[in-house]
């Protein structure tokens, strides 16, 4: 690990003063993830400003009925709250699949959303070929060992996989990202914020430099909507997913009116499908639909040598989460 300068704020004011300035700066909250990187020289910043006494660590009712969550909500206290269980049942699934219970109290909402790929490639400092680490220096996981790399999304330039599991419960609950920086307050939809590798996978997000996160709000949901989230990954605790869907739909007796779909474990992002929304709204609640759903969903995959089961258990996936949330009583 390198050198660093450390710097402790209250405010989200005095966080962005703090080397306004620095190229490389770092806000560090859990720091599951930075810490980590820093240790395996991946990231290197020169000033981390630590933000935990920052006021952003409630979860709060919204003047519309949906939720406000505070940028420094631990995942743990994220996933046990009863506002969440009860009407974001998703989300506290997803959370909880995550991780060990030492890390879910650590992590923290804004940091989450931030997580950094688990790519052998990407943390692995002796390989020079990472165009994410490295850019214009190729990518080794293409013809390397590439088992839980994305099968969507991906470009020539970078085929890593998003890690988060609560990313993908919030973009199936279409999130909206809230923001401070130098240029003021934004609102960020969440299938905004994150950016395909392209040509550019170093850049990940729309974020700006010395633009911090804030809070995420998620809109109400309507009477009768349901929630889940599954993940199907090598060892059943402690384990990143090989493929995971969060499905939210609102049924009028046997049909789907409304459905949201996103997919983890698959994406350079996490992916929301609109085309196995499209395949379920207004269809009837059965296998055969829940069927043509996973193949729309997949229809686009571009897998590799180690990862292209990735495509049948992605389908198998989704179907039982489609399977089990209509089932619910």
């Amino acid at each position: 690990m390198e050198s660093f300068r450390y710097e402790q704020s209250k405010t989200v004011q005095s966080a962005l003063a703090a080397g306004a300035t620095q190229s490389g700066k770092k806000f560090v909250a859990g720091g599951t993830m930075l810490i980590d990187l820093m240790k395996l020289e991946v990231e290197k910043p020169p000033l981390l400003v630590d933000i935990n006494r920052l006021p952003l660590a409630q979860v709060e009712r919204t003047g519309d009925g949906g939720v406000k969550i505070g940028a420094m909500v631990r995942n743990s206290d994220l996933a046990n709250h009863e506002l969440i269980k009860q009407e974001y049942l998703v989300l506290s699934q997803a959370l909880l699949s995550g991780a060990s219970p030492q890390l879910r109290n650590m992590a923290t909402t804004g940091g989450n959303l931030l997580q950094r790929t688990r790519c052998y490639y990407f943390r692995d400092i002796a390989y020079s070929a990472c165009n994410k680490r490295n850019p214009g220096s190729g990518c080794a996981a293409m013809d390397g060992f590439n088992r839980i790399h994305a099968i969507l999304g991906t470009s020539e330039h970078c085929i890593a996989t998003h890690p988060s599991d609560m990313a993908v419960a919030m973009m199936a609950l279409e999130a909206v990202v809230h923001t401070e920086g130098s240029g003021g307050a934004r609102e960020i939809p969440l299938h905004q914020f994150y950016k395909l590798p392209g040509s550019t996978p170093q850049i990940e997000n729309v974020l700006e430099p010395n633009e911090l996160i804030t809070f995420v709000t998620l809109p109400a949901l309507a009477e009768g909507t349901r929630s889940h989230y599954l993940k199907l990954r090598d060892r059943a605790s402690y384990e990143f997913a090989l493929s995971s869907a969060a499905v939210v739909v609102t049924l009028e007796g046997d049909r789907i009116q409304r459905a949201r779909v996103a997919l983890g474990g698959v994406g350079t992002v996490p992916w929301r499908s609109r085309e196995a929304e499209e395949a379920l709204e207004g269809k009837p609640a059965t296998e055969d639909t829940f069927r043509n759903a996973a193949k729309a969903a997949l229809a686009a995959a571009r897998p590799l040598h180690d990862n292209a089961f990735k495509v049948n258990l992605a389908q198998l996936c989704l179907r039982r989460a489609l399977s089990n949330v209509t089932k619910q009583s």
